[in-house]
């Protein structure tokens, strides 16, 4: 009997309603035309084209293109309508940029936008380029623009690894997914090289520096071969997606599973796009895992920062992100592993130095141990990250305060014993000078609760072992009890690090519920619409230790101070057009975004059902403070509940009126 391999037809008519809602969807069109390098055509490939919508009656605008003084390209702009760019002062030197406004005013049927990837000034909405496209497109308009391979966020690496050159300006990969057509604009790197040397691409000047540093015939050679595969990719995917949809039967691969572990390093950010490339190979399902333990602590902010950033990336990438919490780093990721099938294991090669893995042992070793049939890949770094990570951690895990009074109270309790020690005699001050030991590592952790072992051993040698005043011993029987003393710290400290790291957890999701519980008691036992935002404002902010603003629309739409806390909190014309922009298009910008990031107060929407009815903003009180990802979500939850129960006092009001 053969099987019945036809499409699932509920499985059909679901992919049909979904293509449908599609294709009457308003968003516009995305075209990229991408090239190995700059230099290759794209701009002038799609001038062409525009000129030829324009013979074909398609309402045509340049919105942003840049010819860099190429003649052949500028002549390609000739009946072309432009639109005029924003003209911005930065300390004396004007800029030109793209004037987002009046092209979604001027709402054509074709927005040209040239360089996809480019970093906006500081002073405009978005952060990136390609943000100004996601909003020409949710507006209906089509986009036309270029882009080079080496600004792809999940290809960051590999350019490196090829140029010698860190590029800086990148943009997630779902911004191609999200593509119509991805056109490749592709030049032979002996061509490329001569229309530099031809003055073609840059000025000569410009051009020959160009060409010793980062346009040498080796990277272009590399550059063009990621290109060339990167669309061969997207292209097998339409394929699949073609076949899956009209249910032409294929060899379907069978389904992977990876797991990126992500730590605070920024070695990480590697492994994240190693992952998120690995999984568009595999068009496989990846989870971005942050475990927390005694082991692995983000003590300082700018550890945290980077966990944020970490993570942020990962999610910007498609991963499932998950923070985990375990005393055992490798036994949680092994666990969650297999309650997710997850069949890839992405690690980074544990870097330490060879001591350092002694005193904290490998993660990695005993994830791979434990492993069975998942796959671990190890990822290793350059010599010269290590060198960087490890000289900062160093640095960040000594607390000089807590080695002092190690120091200190031993020394108290020396001084103690010598005065008493015709009364004490060896064995009992033997025994209180145990008590520094186990004291230093209940208060301050392991690396004090052995510094204070070895101070105690070597006083008690020193002062009260024969022969006296020396680290001389002449009787071995005494040994062992040295062996007690730093057997003893050693334990006594790593204890005290997992009950203290335990304690602060249970604390932590303690104060999580606590404090939404009390923001919703609250908020529901408030009189008024008044008295329910000022409650809000001051739970917000005693809970995040911030500045907090809420803003709600008045009559005629535009956004007012409801509540806020804080002295120095002002709300200005600034503040009101971030606000504005989050109000119409209900997600966050401001600070931590690459939405108005200039900004000094991170805005989120207050939404119900889609629809948004107000704005708040918080204010961390320091530049370069992110939100943690726990506090982001303890803060979104705050949010939705804040948004609810303004949505039932208005409704309340409405029904008594």
């Amino acid at each position: 009997m053969e099987m019945d391999c036809r499409p699932d037809p509920d499985q059909l008519l679901q992919q049909l309603q979904h293509e449908e809602s599609v294709a009457s969807s308003s968003r516009g069109h995305l075209k990229i035309l991408l090239g190995a390098a700059a230099g290759v055509g794209k701009t002038y490939k799609m001038l062409e084209e525009a000129q030829q919508l324009k013979k074909s009656c398609v309402d045509v605008v340049v919105a942003l293109v840049e010819t860099h003084g190429r003649h052949d390209t500028e002549v390609l702009l000739e009946g072309l309508e432009v639109t005029a760019r924003c003209r911005l002062d930065r300390g004396g030197l004007e800029t030109l940029e793209m004037d987002l406004d009046a092209v979604l005013a001027r709402h054509p049927a074709i927005a040209l936008v040239d360089e996809l990837a480019h970093t906006n000034a500081p002073d405009l909405r978005h952060a990136k380029r390609y943000q100004d496209v996601e909003e020409l497109l949710d507006a209906g308009i089509g986009v036309y623009t270029t882009l080079n391979i080496q600004h792809i966020e999940s290809l960051n690496d590999i350019v490196f690894q090829i140029t010698g050159v860190r590029v800086r300006e990148t943009l997630p990969d779902r911004i191609l997914e999200l593509a119509d057509e991805i056109e490749v604009v592709d030049l032979t790197p002996e061509d490329l090289l001569q229309r530099f040397k031809d003055g073609k691409v840059y000025v000569p000047a410009q051009a020959e520096q160009a060409v010793q540093r980062f346009f040498r015939k080796g990277n272009l050679l590399g550059l063009r071969e990621i290109a060339l595969r990167y669309a061969a990719r997207m292209v097998d995917e339409d394929m699949r997606s073609y076949m899956e949809r009209h249910g032409i039967l294929g060899p379907w691969p069978a389904g992977s599973r990876l797991l990126v572990c992500i730590t605070a390093s920024t070695f990480s950010e590697r492994l994240v796009r190693i992952g998120q490339r690995m999984a568009a190979d595999q068009d496989a399902e990846w989870f971005g895992v942050y475990v927390e333990s005694p082991q692995e602590t983000s003590s300082t902010q700018i550890a945290r920062n980077q966990l944020a950033r970490n993570l942020t990336l990962a999610r910007e990438l498609g991963a499932k992100v998950q923070i985990l919490s375990a005393q055992n780093i490798a036994e949680e990721v092994i666990a969650f592993s297999r309650e997710h099938n997850i069949t890839v294991i992405v690690v980074g090669l544990p870097r330490r130095r060879s001591w350092n893995r002694w005193w904290r042992g490998s993660v990695v070793n005993e994830i791979i141990r434990r492993s069975g049939q998942i796959h671990v890949l190890v990822i290793g770094g350059a010599e010269a990250d290590i060198a960087k990570q490890e000289a900062p951690s160093l640095a960040g895990d000594i607390n000089w305060r807590q080695l002092s009074g190690s120091l200190l109270i031993v020394a108290a309790t020396v001084v103690f014993c010598w005065l008493l020690q015709n009364q004490l005699g060896l064995i009992n001050i033997a025994m209180i000078l145990l008590l520094p030991v186990i004291y230093s590592g209940m208060t301050w952790g392991r690396r004090s609760g052995l510094i204070a072992s070895i101070l105690a051993v070597a006083a008690l040698d020193f002062f009260f072992v024969p022969p006296r005043m020396t680290l001389a011993v002449e009787d071995l029987l005494y040994l062992p009890m040295f062996i007690v003393f730093v057997i003893v710290g050693i334990i006594t400290s790593f204890l005290a690090d997992v009950v203290r790291w335990q304690g602060e957890g249970a604390r932590q999701r303690e104060r999580f519920v606590s404090n939404l519980y009390s923001f919703s008691r609250n908020l529901m036992a408030a009189g008024n619409g008044e008295e329910l935002l000022s409650s809000a404002a001051r739970e917000i902010a005693e809970a995040f230790e911030c500045e907090v603003m809420i803003l709600l629309p008045d009559e005629t739409g535009r956004l007012k101070e409801r509540a806020k806390m804080g002295e120095h909190l002002i709300f200005d014309e600034r503040k009101l057009g971030v606000a504005t922009w989050v109000l119409r298009h209900g997600q966050e910008a401001g600070h931590g975004t690459e939405t108005l990031s200039s900004a000094t107060l991170f805005y989120l929407p207050l939404k119900t059902k889609e629809v948004t009815i107000g704005v708040l903003g918080v204010g961390l009180g320091k530049a370069e403070q992110l939100l943690l990802p726990e506090q982001k979500r303890l803060l979104e939850a705050f949010t939705n509940i804040l948004a609810l129960s303004l949505a039932r006092s208005t409704n309340s009001s409405s029904t008594k009126i």
